[in-house]
């Protein structure tokens, strides 16, 4: 891709929610004069800070991270146009002597960077889509995911039937082609990619990543995740814009519009949040270049995974260290 026809080189963090990502991302960027490209689907939209549990600058450690706040939350931001952006961002980091870091959980975001997927043989019929939409709505998701699943039954397991966006998408694929959805990616997914891959997913056994994850919650609940909501309702944000449906969001306008109790919102968030991340597992299973880092065997150290993924780079990449960024 670069003048000389070699592969930039590219390291994907990826893994669950609550796995701690971010801030092994970091700690390797510290290392090796990197810079961090958010692969969270979430984190792109402004506003939406606690529910995504969006970095901090404080946390960032001095390290630029891109791709974060760049979409209105009314706007309706898709996978491809995140691969374009994402695609930017990697040539301006290598083109300035820097080594891009990919880091997330959204896996088909990372899997549309990777594998270069191309998205132009998809169209979007408006009046099909309305009519979805419309269907949907009358009839609920699920009835709309039972749709997909007659016609394309491997599409309808991946993707969850809250993920409107996802499941209009299939079906507008479907009838544009003829094709399946779940076939076409599964051909995409056999591309080459254009980079010098180096992919980790950072994990851990089941029942601590869950412990993790409520504790999560618990945070974001202390951060006042209930007036984030508030606000961005107060905002003239509704329920059936893409942004809305992200996790924490959908529960807390329940608990605000009175169909729920708080304490029922709550329980629902980490039941959901743990659903979610089990289906993140089973995404990055089916990734062929992943080499998988369990955090207990590194005692949970986000700096000990941070070296050890340096080392594995190191093995094919020449890596001059940079001088330690001042701590802040």
């Amino acid at each position: 891709m670069d003048t000389e026809n070699t592969k930039i080189p590219l390291i994907v963090v990826a893994g669950p929610t609550a796995a701690g990502k971010s801030e092994c991302a970091v700690e390797l960027a510290r290392r090796i004069d990197g810079e961090i490209i958010s692969a969270d689907s979430m984190q792109v939209y402004r506003y939406m800070d606690i529910g995504s549990a969006k970095i901090t600058l404080e946390e960032m450690m001095g390290v630029p991270h891109h791709l974060i706040d760049v979409a209105e939350p009314s706007e309706s931001f898709d996978v491809a146009r995140f691969k374009e952006m994402a695609r930017a961002c990697i040539l301006d980091i290598h083109a300035r002597g820097h080594i891009p870091i990919l880091c997330g959980g959204t896996g088909f975001y990372i899997q549309a960077v990777t594998r270069d997927i191309d998205f132009t043989d998809t169209f979007a019929d408006p009046d099909y889509r309305k009519e979805l939409l419309d269907y949907a709505e009358k009839n609920g998701a699920e009835a709309l995911h039972k749709r997909l699943a007659e016609v394309d039954p491997c599409a309808a397991e991946q993707i969850h039937p809250n993920n409107l966006k996802r499941v209009i998408r299939a079906l507008e694929f479907f009838r544009e082609t003829g094709k399946k959805i779940s076939d076409h990616n599964e051909a995409e997914k056999q591309r080459e990619t254009p980079y010098d891959l180096f992919f980790f997913v950072i994990s851990e056994e089941r029942s601590r990543l869950y412990e993790r994850i409520d504790r999560r919650v618990d945070f974001m609940i202390g951060e006042g995740l209930l007036d984030e909501v508030a606000y961005l309702r107060a905002m003239g944000l509704t329920r059936d814009m893409v942004s809305m449906q992200g996790l924490g969001y959908k529960e807390m306008l329940d608990v605000l519009d009175g169909k729920i109790s708080f304490e029922e919102g709550v329980r629902i968030l980490k039941r959901d949040t743990r659903h979610f991340a089990k289906r993140q597992l089973t995404w990055f299973r089916r990734e062929s270049d992943a080499r998988w880092i369990d955090r207990a065997d590194f005692g949970g150290d986000s700096i000990r995974i941070a070296e050890y993924i340096l080392s594995e780079v190191a093995k094919q990449l020449s890596i001059k260290r940079p001088a330690k960024r001042a701590e802040l």
